[in-house]
């Protein structure tokens, strides 16, 4: 029952960000994306607080009645915080920057590459990894090719950023796993991994961007949509589902994001979809669905 949970919250996890894809693209449209991911971040920070109070696990040790003893995490958990968001705060700006400089498809299939990264660097951290993953990972791979890429496949600086940032949403995956390992309270880590990934864009924003008013008013319902949906809702799913899933079978269903993306531009936007991106979603939703059966690690 607890595994069923963990996968439910992980494919609701998919679905929000892969519908949340036209919300960063029209958002894209007033602000840059270091300015974009800063205030979506600042803006979940705040949804969230009612979430820690409700639905958050146990307070640091000698918390009082105020409202930041009440929110006030416990080491573990603020040690998770400030590592699961630095983590993050890299990989989503680098994607951002990336997207800029290579097409949707290429950026998408490149992104999902973290399904290999994951299970390799968690055999480098002595993780057993399931023997049907060993099949379900390459046919996800390939279903992803049929999906996201389109003509000839030509790698530039933009790919190679989006690349990064591949590695890097890998790195985050296992750092939760983790600090979750560690009994962390899943729902205080990802308010302060929040925290910290708007300190990251912030500093970059400042740096390479001019942040003003009216076009962050300009942005309101795109920000307002991924920071509620799209970070507060979806990454505290990803952080409490991981509770109950192992890294790599987490990873595989929440690949289904791209599956999802192309679904709702094909549902709201009347996108068509070819019989090869079809082939594709088909590949993916079948590599997913054998990751659930029980076979034993190696």
């Amino acid at each position: 029952m607890e595994k069923l949970k963990g996968n439910l919250l992980l494919l609701l996890t998919a679905l929000i960000w892969g519908s949340a894809f036209v919300a960063q693209s029209v958002g894209m449209d007033y602000i840059g994306p270091f300015t974009f991911n800063a205030a979506r971040n600042l803006i979940a920070v705040f949804v969230l607080i009612p979430v820690v109070l409700v639905f958050g696990g146990r307070q640091a040790e000698g918390a009082g009645r105020g409202l930041w003893s009440r929110l006030r995490p416990d080491p573990v958990t603020w040690r998770g915080g400030l590592c699961c968001g630095l983590v993050l705060g890299i990989a989503s700006n680098l994607q951002q920057v990336g997207i800029s400089m290579t097409t949707a498809g290429k950026a998408g299939f490149i992104t999902a590459l973290y399904i290999i990264l994951v299970p390799v660097l968690g055999r480098f951290l002595g993780r057993t990894i399931s023997r049907i993953i060993l099949i379900c990972v390459p046919m996800a791979v390939v279903g992803f090719y049929l999906l996201c890429v389109n003509g000839d496949f030509s790698i530039s600086f933009g790919d190679f950023l989006v690349f990064c940032c591949a590695v890097f949403f890998a790195a985050h995956i296992l750092v939760i796993d983790h600090f979750l390992m560690c009994r962390a309270d899943g729902v205080r880590l990802a308010w302060i991994q929040f925290g910290m990934t708007f300190l990251v864009s912030a500093v970059l924003a400042l740096c390479f961007e001019k942040v003003t008013l009216a076009p962050l008013w300009a942005a309101r319902w795109p920000l307002l949509y991924t920071a509620v949906l799209s970070s507060g809702v979806a990454y505290t799913c990803q952080i409490i589902g991981q509770k109950y899933t192992d890294p790599a079978t987490a990873t595989l269903i929440m690949s289904l994001e791209s599956v999802f993306a192309a679904l709702s531009g094909w549902l709201f936007l009347g996108e068509l979809m070819s019989l090869r991106e079809v082939a594709g979603c088909i590949l993916v939703f079948i590599a997913v669905l054998l990751a659930q059966l029980p076979f034993g690690s190696r």
